[in-house]
């Protein structure tokens, strides 16, 4: 059995994903993280998985600032 994704109860992907969105901007954690939970055996619901190939889909395109 798969567990939840180990991501801050407050914040969650959806909420980390809506900040780095909204600011335009990621840091080198949030990108770890992201693609941490994409490769780990996690669970992981369509929402969850919505949000993450987003932001990695935005980051990829170039339209994300990582910033350090």
């Amino acid at each position: 059995m798969k567990t939840q994704a180990a991501f801050p109860a407050e914040f969650g992907i959806g909420g980390v994903a809506s900040r780095i969105v909204a600011t335009g901007k990621i840091t080198r954690e949030d990108e770890r993280m992201l693609h941490q939970a994409m490769m780990s055996d996690l669970y992981l619901d369509s929402n969850d998985l919505h949000h993450i190939r987003t932001v990695l889909d935005r980051l990829q395109m170039g339209l994300l600032q990582v910033a350090d």
